[in-house]
């Protein structure tokens, strides 16, 4: 007779079982609901502005709403009941958007509201997960169990996209309506689910500590090593965001682009992102960071020259591939970095308010390139220009990346395990980091 394995083994494997399939189905949401936003935007008839920029300014409100995070987990005395909270709401988002897809007419300030609802939901909920999610993980098995996890949350994110992009298309001929709210409603049942998923996993140990006050923060030592590293992240990301956000209504409003080409080459810079990194992994821990960070960074210069010269499908598809290469080089040494000059009692906090500045500098950079849009009269060569000007800030940048030394602490043993919060055309996608790494003082 075969024996059920103990108590604490049965509770163990449930809840890297429900943890897992939360992973899928979050990462189908980010697939199939929000890479198509801005598509919706355009499509609702609102312009390429507003298309553009409902991919940064809401993320704004949410990485303010964040603040409350610790607050709030210390008030309710519950990781879980916070993370379920924000997922839920977070799945509710999807409601007005599929209301308004069907009746065909949303507003401008609904949709941009929907979306701060959303973004607000999803940043707030995620540092209590990734504390809450180390209590639940063996040490033992991080390594492998964020792996495979991370690799199959990236495979469910191309899935949602590869079947969004189908949707649309075959309903595009005067039925966009029906296909956008088909594609809001999978994403708002997936992230529903997921928090069901969710609600499943138990809570070994309680919130025990107090919030960090922001004045001890801005403080912390941590920041006077990462001051130089933060700056030129900040100031890049501005650079990037002069044109990044455009890029989608360029590809469908611009170039007319059908869905499914549109898809392609959103999912190709994605894919090449996947692919890279666990190469570029081993690699950075033979250079190190800092050359790792140059690599991604002189690359990333150059990958919007491209769209400036030529609208040809293929060339811009060859540009997809290697962007996502550089990018997925870029963000990993970024993130070695981080770990380099915060110590890991600082981290969530340091990174928490980085994040913060973050958003801000998204909102800075395309509001900035919004302008320049409007004011170039929002054509073909108004694209152009905003896809040299940001080569060229970018460039500049690297100026400040020169300033940038090695930190006082060791890089992780293991590479850190990341996924896609959002998924943009020219950058593959946003990733956050999904389980925080150990990081030892160095000798």
């Amino acid at each position: 007779m075969v024996r059920s394995p103990p108590p604490p083994v049965r509770e163990l494997r449930s809840n890297l079982r429900h943890a897992w399939i939360d992973g899928l189905l979050y990462s189908g949401m980010v697939g199939v609901g929000e890479t198509y936003l801005p598509a919706f935007v355009l499509a609702s008839g609102h312009g390429e502005l507003a298309s553009g920029l409902v991919a940064t300014i809401p993320m704004l409100t949410g990485a303010l709403l964040q603040l409350v995070t610790p607050h709030a987990v210390a008030r309710m005395g519950s990781y879980r009941r916070w993370v379920v909270l924000c997922a839920s709401l977070q799945a509710l988002a999807f409601v007005p958007l599929v209301v308004g897809a069907l009746s065909g007419s949303m507003s401008v300030a609904s949709i941009f509201l929907v979306a701060a609802v959303y973004w607000a939901a999803g940043l707030s909920g995620a540092p209590a997960w990734n504390t809450w999610i180390t209590t639940l993980v063996p040490r033992g098995i991080w390594a492998r169990y964020f792996a495979l996890r991370t690799r199959a949350m990236h495979a469910a994110t191309l899935v949602g996209l590869v079947v969004g992009g189908i949707v649309l298309h075959g309903l595009e001929i005067g039925e966009e309506g029906r296909a956008f709210a088909l594609l809001f409603a999978l994403a708002g049942v997936a992230r529903w689910w997921s928090a069901r998923h969710l609600a499943a996993q138990t809570e070994p140990e309680r919130p025990h500590t107090l919030p960090t006050p922001w004045k001890v923060v801005l403080r912390s030592p941590a920041l006077k090593s990462a001051r130089a590293l933060i700056v030129y992240l900040l100031c890049l990301q501005v650079a990037v965001q002069f044109a990044a956000p455009f890029y989608s209504p360029y590809m469908l409003g611009e170039l007319a682009m059908p869905y499914v080409t549109y898809m392609t080459l959103v999912a190709s810079a994605f894919v090449a992102k996947f692919l890279a990194l666990p190469v570029l992994g081993s690699h950075a821990a033979r250079i190190g960071p800092r050359r790792l960070a140059w690599f991604g960074a002189l690359g990333i210069v150059f990958t919007s020259l491209p769209w400036y010269a030529t609208t040809g499908f293929w060339t811009l598809l060859a540009t997809q591939l290697v962007a996502g290469v550089f990018w997925a080089a870029f963000e990993l040494a970024s993130l070695l970095l981080l770990f380099e000059h915060i110590p890991e009692r600082e981290r969530t906090s340091v990174i928490t308010l980085f994040n913060l500045g973050n958003s801000a500098a998204f909102v800075l950079g395309s509001l900035a390139g919004g302008a320049t849009l409007e004011a170039l009269g929002s054509n073909r060569d108004a694209y152009a220009t905003l896809f040299l000007v940001t080569a060229g800030l970018r460039a500049l940048t690297l100026l400040l990346l020169r300033r940038v030394g090695d930190g006082p602490f060791a890089a992780p043993r293991e590479r850190p395990q990341v996924g896609a919060t959002a998924v943009r055309p020219s950058l593959g996608s946003i990733d956050a980091e999904v389980v925080p790494g150990q990081v030892p003082e160095r000798d």
